[in-house]
């Protein structure tokens, strides 16, 4: 692929694609022999060589504890660590460096704020509105402080474009709301919030507000001052800087009120057994060895970015997401989600015809290098809202080009065809529909788990890469015995997995220790894992399947290494009920040859 020059549509100078890619050393780098195109910038993006280059350097020429050190190493550290809290109070505008404490990332300061002002200041009835669109990182911290304290959770509902009902918003105001806590950009959907008029609206009623950043600094001037909002929380890793690396903002007036969140050192002003006095601001906050070169790196990022111009950064990626919205919505069967206005370089989508699990749709593009996101992407309550399970994301950074954009859609298009044809052709070759009497549960395709287990193994060593296996799964899954539309209840799903998966295991009647399932998903890729557990675990003995290390199995045939954790997950549960019902037969076995 080549990088072409994109016409800003702001009349700011164009980035130079190639030139900012050629300051990311993995850009460079194949997937399975195939340039790397990587368009998961909302859960992480990548990191400049400049910041590498700090974290580097620091460690290899200027790591040392800080603030107790009375040598000159320690010293510098110390300067270094305090320059990039003034670096970040100046990037956002903030009016006291002290106002900014280093964080683990969004989700540590969100926690620290529930906690630490939640607990002081809530009490039974007050009010938490948060919004549909909120990351689970800006509900569970309020539902665990909520529970502790008696407060009550509102949601601010979005219409069907993905954009806030502002009018519900205003209506949820009232004397018991305390704080509001929402997101300046939906890692979902892209949504761009309203957060200046969120404020405004809160204050009216005195009640404080938390803005989520996370998804916001990197794409847009951030002035919490103007904002005027009592807190605001951002993560590194999602600004070209370091992992394990956050910010919270608080009003000064705020954080001095508020306890500590964790003791230990360096918070402290003095300590005896019978009592602690802590330390100002913003060391208060910051207990024990902080991730120094954490911070030193993101500094680096913010000032890297700084170079290549905010406003220029944001212009790309709205080009990129007009690109890619206009090249996706033009795909038969592609359904866009989240249409609001204003939108950040985010894009989503379900394909609807043929139906196409969104890991299936990310398991493909993987196989063709290209990196998407796919899942709930944290947001459960959301996609609840939506209808859906999940949704395909992809993400925009300012490294991302027109040429992947149109890569993205003509894989995409690739894969939906070759489903479609995949379909037509089951559909051709399905037999005639009889009456039944029941659906057929699978029998034991061999003597034991531990026999079926090296079938499979036999034939995956015949498979030597990955997208020979995919194939073979793939290939397993469209042969996976039916389940009926009747056994997919609720009572049926599996929680877990990153798809939807339904479940039913049985004794089989006539026997008191056999174990038989039938199993089905939206996504082919765990219908082909369905399989493989059904050829392992269906018409076995209950004792066997106990008896059956399936973590070993899997890292044997070379699986686990291709599965995602929220794969590895959902598999674990799925066996989780089965070994559950064997666990239940053998339990009983024992007691009837228990004598009285």
């Amino acid at each position: 692929m080549t990088a072409t020059h994109l016409l800003d549509p702001a009349g700011l100078p164009p980035l130079d694609p190639a030139a900012i890619r050629a300051q990311f050393p993995i850009l460079s780098t194949a997937v399975r022999g195939l340039p790397l195109v990587y368009l998961d910038n909302a859960a992480s993006s990548q990191k400049p060589d400049r910041v590498i280059d700090a974290v580097a350097d620091y460690y290899l020429s200027q790591h040392a504890n800080i603030h107790r050190g009375a040598y000159q190493l320690s010293q510098n550290a110390t300067r270094r660590y305090e320059e990039a809290r003034a670096t970040v109070a100046a990037f956002i505008n903030a009016a006291d460096a002290a106002e900014c404490i280093f964080t683990r990332g969004t989700t540590e300061s969100i926690n620290l704020v529930a906690a630490a002002w939640g607990r002081a200041n809530l009490r039974p009835n007050d009010e938490i509105v948060l919004s549909e669109l909120e990351h689970h990182s800006n509900i569970v911290p309020w539902q665990m402080i909520a529970q502790a304290t008696g407060a009550l959770i509102r949601a601010i509902p979005i219409d069907d474009a993905g954009e806030l009902r502002l009018d519900a918003y205003r209506r949820l105001l009232g004397p018991r709301t305390r704080l509001v806590a929402v997101t300046a950009v939906s890692n979902a959907l892209g949504t761009v919030n309203p957060v200046a008029e969120i404020v405004k609206a809160a204050h009216q009623v005195d009640a404080l507000v938390l803005i989520d950043g996370a998804q916001w600094v990197a794409h847009g001037p951030t002035d919490v001052q103007a904002l005027d909002c009592d807190f605001f929380a951002f993560s590194g890793h999602k600004l070209y800087g370091p992992t394990g690396i956050g910010v919270l903002y608080g009003k000064r007036h705020l954080l001095e009120a508020m306890p500590p969140y964790q003791g230990g050192g360096d918070m402290i002003e003095r300590v005896t057994f019978q009592e602690t006095t802590y330390a100002e601001l913003p060391n208060k906050f910051e207990a024990g060895t902080p991730h120094i070169a954490g911070a030193i790196g993101l500094a680096a990022a913010i000032d890297w970015l700084g170079g290549v111009g905010l406003a220029r950064a944001a212009a790309h990626e709205a080009l990129l997401l007009r690109h890619a919205t206009e090249r996706l919505a033009a795909i038969p069967g592609v359904a866009i989600k989240g249409t609001a206005a204003h939108k950040a370089g985010v894009l989503s989508w379900v394909v609807t015809d043929p139906p196409l699990g969104t890991l299936d749709i990310g398991t493909g593009l993987d196989l063709k290098g290209i990196c998407i996101r796919t899942g709930h992407h944290c947001c459960q309550p959301l996609m609840d809202r939506l209808g859906l399970t999940s949704t395909a994301r992809a993400s925009f950074g300012v490294y991302n080009t027109i040429e992947e954009v149109d890569h993205l859609a003509d894989e995409l298009a690739a894969l939906i065809e070759a489903a479609r044809a995949a379909a037509a052709a089951a559909r051709a070759g399905a037999p005639t529909p009889t009456a039944s009497a029941g659906p057929v549960y699978p029998a034991a395709q061999a003597q034991s788990p531990a026999a079926a287990a090296a079938e499979i193994d036999e034939l995956f060593e015949l498979l030597p890469d990955w997208s020979m296996r995919y194939q073979q799964l793939m290939d397993q899954g469209a042969r996976l015995p039916t389940m009926p539309e009747a056994l997919k209840t609720p009572a049926n799903l599996v929680f877990g997995c990153q798809s939807l998966v339904h479940m039913d295991a049985r004794v089989r009647p006539g026997t008191s220790d056999i174990i038989e399932f039938l199993a089905d998903s939206d996504a082919s890729i765990v219908r082909g894992l369905l399989a493989l557990l059904q050829q392992l675990f269906s018409g076995q003995r209950a004792a066997a399947i106990l008896a059956f290390d399936i973590e070993a199995f899997f890292h044997q045939v070379g699986l686990d290494e291709h599965l995602s954790l929220g794969r590895r997950n959902g598999l674990a549960a799925m066996v989780q009920r089965l070994r559950q019902l064997a666990s239940q037969v053998e339990q009983a076995e024992l007691t009837l040859e228990t004598p009285p």
